[in-house]
């Protein structure tokens, strides 16, 4: 790696711990993810050149796909059809807040196939891939859906913490156990394999699932003290804020107005949805919310994990949308754009 890209790792890690030691201090929740994201966020904003290499990212999300894996039980399996009605009334939310802020979108003068990409809730890497064969403007929508998912993620923790009594730190325990089972690290050596399988999120969801199957047989699971913990946050939030490194303060506040009004309407829709699983199931409204909320699926997955809101629940009812997404998505963006060729061309 150049020396340039050490030192712009350097600094963003840097500002990440920094970060994250004012929001503990500060008695913010989820620290060490949040303090680094919008630390390195306002760095972007001013110009400074930091970057988080994606390895190191995909070694976080790596952790906690292992870590996520561990909770499998045999019991847990047992509650998966359980979910069925949760993950049909995910669908309803998902269709009628892809429709809302579409419509939002369209009023703010995006053509309708580029409103349609840049509303849905979720698979990103797909939908700019597909967006630049039809010729939309790609980057927008994947600056669009980053802030999306930075709203999400600089919403939520305190809504919880404000309205639910949510925690606010890392799950306790972890400390006490000490290193268990850490032999399952060397898993992570096959996570690329993910990539070759085509599997969403390879990253998190190839640990995630050799975990699970190690857990599930008893043959062990990862437990890491508190402090590990904190350190992928870091890596995570610093990996997350970088990401708009290059983006001028104009561009993002740009995109920025339209994406603060689409992310609260998506989390207007999907919090009636979540209600009413609160209400069908018994589901605790904060989980139910968290499952729903319009955030990528590795980062509602760490989310889950360092708030200790049922982890395997929300990352399933994620990884159903995602997969949904990038099977159903396409399909109706292409239709979307058939339809409004013909308008174009008079």
């Amino acid at each position: 790696m150049p020396r340039a890209s050490w030192v712009a790792m350097g600094r963003a890690l840097l500002l990440g711990v920094l970060g994250g030691t004012l929001f503990h201090l500060a008695a913010l929740p989820l620290p060490w993810m949040l303090g680094p994201l919008v630390a390195n966020l306002a760095a972007s904003m001013v110009g400074a050149r930091i970057a988080v290499p994606d390895r190191l990212r995909e070694l976080g999300l790596g952790i906690m796909g292992l870590m996520l894996g561990g909770q499998v039980t045999t019991e847990l399996v047992e509650r998966l059809p359980d979910w069925s009605l949760s993950l049909l009334l995910l669908s309803a939310g998902v269709a009628v807040a892809t429709y809302v802020v579409t419509l939002w979108y369209r009023r703010c003068g995006l053509e309708t196939t580029a409103a349609f990409f840049s509303a849905l809730p979720g698979g990103m890497a797909a939908m700019v891939m597909l967006g630049e064969r039809l010729g939309i403007d790609a980057r927008g929508i994947a600056i669009g859906q980053s802030l999306r998912v930075v709203f999400v993620l600089l919403v939520l923790p305190p809504l919880f913490w404000l309205l639910e009594g949510g925690p606010s730190a890392p799950p306790e325990g972890a400390a006490d156990a000490g290193w268990e089972d850490t032999w399952l690290l060397l898993l992570l050596v096959v996570a690329p394999l993910g990539r070759h399988l085509l599997l969403p999120a390879p990253a998190l969801l190839v640990p995630l699932i050799l975990g699970a199957v190690l857990s599930a047989s008893g043959i062990g699971s990862l437990q890491l003290p508190d402090w590990v913990m904190a350190a992928v946050l870091v890596v995570l939030g610093s990996s997350i804020g970088a990401r708009f490194s290059g983006t001028s303060f104009w561009q993002l506040m740009a995109y920025a107005k339209y994406a603060l009004v689409a992310t609260l309407l998506t989390l207007a829709v999907l919090g009636v949805f979540a209600e009413l699983i609160h209400r069908l199931l018994g589901i605790p409204r904060d989980i139910a919310m968290l499952a729903l909320a319009p955030g990528g699926m590795a980062e509602m997955a760490v989310l889950a994990v360092a708030l200790d809101m049922d982890p395997l629940y929300v990352t399933f009812h994620h990884l159903f949308r995602l997969v949904a997404l990038m099977l159903v998505g396409p399909f109706i963006a292409l239709r979307i754009d058939r339809r409004s060729a013909p308008r174009h061309r008079e």
